[in-house]
This record gives structure tokens, sequence and C-alpha cells, in this order.
């Protein structure tokens, strides 16, 4: 059973909610925030990256760094700009990506539904992202990003979201890259207690996007617990800031892949070398875009290949099966000596938004071979986080990006 309950949010005035609301903070390299935050004073992003506000070779992770975030917070709070609710409530956030709308509740989700598993990862966080996140949030007394979690769709949450939305949304814009999000406040007590009870009965969550966020939420969580032995289970420290949405509305677009170099063979040695291990088609200048499970496309040399994943590969495990960890096993891993795609620097990630027209320009530019993968599907994602398992790095991108600054949860006592 699942404790997902209401909050007083700190959130943006009405009229600012556009200028305000940002991108998730691990979505800009170091120079892409600089740049970002000098189109608008108030964008959120300021207090999300904090070491915008120091020149650019000062160490981001200096304690006077997070100070500066706590302070910019504050200020936002006592200008106005920032208001907190006055009831505990839910939020209904809509955002609309090409005409698609994907309907989520924002709540705080429990940190004891974390640690006993309720609610479930799919990969592992490295420890120096998630130490930055943890003394962002403990500095700041708040998390100001959240959680993207996902759950089996019930029909009465359903009923309620629609019902809430014949109402007029608090917020409507449409930020700068084509995304609408709008936002509903839920804080009358009938609709309220409805969807707590609802979300009661949910047996397990779990967590698509925002694992970092997570783990930091939940360590500054067991600093608090530490401090106040005396702790009750609920102060706001015990729960951290989340989206809740339905399996059946969600997208999950391709992940690529592309690599600096061949590892020592030449482009027609390594085709041969793939062959061995996958049906190979020559595609020529058609870009292969794959179209199911089991297709990966390869551009090398410019040409584009169609690889097909042979039915006796697949070894009815849920890690084992994923077409990202295939590609690792039989040829990042053997062929290109790629053992590490976390750690190792001649891998990089291209998200799906920006096309397959991304892996010819990287492999124009700075790559020698790239790969187009099929989406993976939010149901591998569950049958690998119910295994108790972990998805290989980068399996999932996930589109559209909740706004940080829109829902802002404070943990202070």
């Amino acid at each position: 059973m699942a404790d997902i309950k209401p909050f007083r949010a700190v959130r943006p005035r009405a009229d600012l909610a556009d200028r305000i609301a940002a991108l998730p903070y691990d979505v800009y390299s170091r120079q892409e925030a600089y740049e970002k935050v000098k189109q608008d004073a108030y964008s959120f992003l300021r207090i999300d990256r904090p070491e915008t506000q120091f020149p650019e070779d000062y160490d981001m992770y200096a304690p006077e760094v997070y100070e500066k975030a706590s302070a910019m917070l504050q200020d936002m709070m006592r200008s106005g700009a920032l208001i907190e609710e006055e009831r505990e409530s839910y939020y209904v956030y809509e955002l609309v990506m090409n005409g698609r709308s994907q309907v989520g509740i924002g709540a705080c989700a429990a940190v004891d539904d974390y640690e006993r598993q309720v609610i479930r990862k799919h990969e592992n966080t490295r420890a120096e992202k998630a130490k930055d996140r943890i003394r962002h949030v403990d500095r700041c007394n708040a998390q100001t990003g959240p959680i993207f979690l996902a759950y089996r769709r019930r029909e009465v949450i359903e009923n309620a979201v629609r019902e809430v939305m014949r109402g007029c949304p608090v917020y409507d814009f449409t930020a700068e890259d084509g995304i609408t999000h709008r936002i509903w406040i839920v804080n009358e007590r009938d609709m309220v207690e409805r969807i707590r009870q609802e979300f009661a009965q949910v047996g397990t969550i779990y967590i698509a996007d925002g694992h970092h966020r997570c783990a930091s939420a939940v360590k500054v969580s067991r600093m608090r617990r530490k401090a106040h032995p005396c702790y009750t289970g609920e102060e706001e420290f015990n729960y951290f800031l989340s989206v809740l949405f339905p399996d059946d509305q969600l997208m999950i677009m391709d992940y690529n892949r592309v690599v600096s170099s061949l590892n020592g063979y030449t482009q027609e040695a390594f085709v041969e070398q793939v062959r061995r291990r996958f049906d190979v088609t020559p595609m020529g200048s058609e870009i292969c875009h794959p179209q199911c499970k089991g297709e990966i496309g390869m551009y090398l040399g410019d040409v584009w290949y169609r690889l097909r994943i042979r039915k006796e590969r697949y070894v009815n495990d849920p890690v084992e099966d994923l077409d990202v960890e295939i590609l690792q096993k039989d040829i990042l891993e053997p062929l290109l000596g790629i053992t590490d795609p976390g750690t190792d620097d001649r891998i990089g990630f291209v998200g799906g938004i920006r096309g397959p027209e991304e892996l010819v320009r990287r492999v124009h530019k700075d790559a020698a071979v790239a790969f187009a993968m099929y989406p993976t599907n939010i149901h591998e994602l569950f049958a690998v986080a119910d295994a108790g398992k972990l998805m290989p790095p980068k399996s999932t991108w996930f589109e559209p990006k909740l706004r940080s600054g829109l829902l802002i949860h404070r943990i202070e006592q």
C-alpha cells in the first residue's frame, strides 16, 4: 500500500509561472546553464544550478554555492514571486507535446515506501551526482524538482482527474520548446481523501525518471531522522516531491548510442563481426529508424544498416532480453571494448528527441559508429524493477520533461 499524500506546495505567482518554470537541472551542461540563466532573471534554473551565480571557473560544489541557492529561494518567497499553498493539496499536472496529452498528479511519496520497495527503482545512482543534490536539498530545506513516478492505471484515479480538469487551471502556458503545461489545484476535502485512499490501493509504484533526485531526498530524510530521533513520521522530510503518471499515458523515446572509435577494426571487418551476431541488411542512405523491438539501426561510413536480433538470442530474462543489453553484450563490450558504458568516455548517449539526424551529424563530426534503438517499453521497465534487477545505463528517455520550480516541497521543520 502506497502513502501518496497532499502537501502545501511553494509555487509561482500565476503571471510568472512560464518565466520561473525550468527544465530539470541535469539536462544542461555547465555552459548551457550559464547561457540559459542570462535569458530571464526569474528562471528557476538559477536556484537549481546556483553555480551560475559565480564565475565560470568557481568550484560548483563549494558550500557558498548551496548557500546562494537557499538565499535566492528565500528571496523569491519574500518577494511574492513564489507563494505557499494555504491547504494541503494535490496538483493535477498536464503536459501536451505535439498534440499528445499526459496527465499526472503532483504529490509527496513516502520515504518509507522507497525503503520497503513499494516504490521501486530500475537503475543505480552515482555517488558523486547524488552528493550534489543532497547538499542542495539539505541547504535549501526544499525539494525543487519532482521525481517522475509511474503506476498501473486505476479507473477511480482517472475519473477523479477528469473531474478536476473540468475546472480552470491555475497555470496554462506553452514553453519555448512547444510543450504546454497546465496545473489544477485539488484541495476540496472529499476529493483529496478519494485520491489518497485510491493510491493506498496501488500495490507498486515505479521510479520512471529522477533516480538521483529520489536517492538524494531519501538520504536527506535519513540525516534528518538521525538529527531528530523523536520524529513521528509525519514530518515533511519523511516525504519526497513527485508527479505520478498512469502507465498507459507515458511516452518513452529511444536512447541512442554513439561510439568514438571502432577499437582497431576497419569498417568492413567491423560489419563482418556484427554479421556473426545479427541479421544485417544494408540500407544505404535510407535512415534506419527501428520500428519494433529486436531491431537496431547502425550508421557507419555513410551507410545505414538494419540489425535484427535473432530469436535464439532471447533467454526469457527481463534484463538480458532488452535491446540495449543485447547491444551491450554482443557489440559494445566484445567488439568495441566498452565494458562499463556508465563511465567509459568513448561512448555517448543521444536522446531520441534529437532524431536520427543527430546520429548522422555525430558520426560526421566526432564518432565512428552510431546505434539507433527502439524505445524500451514501460512494462519492460516494470518487469526489471519487479525482479529486483537494474537496467543498463541510459535505457529510457522520457518526454516531455517535468518542469522544476512549478511545485516545490519544503521540508523544513
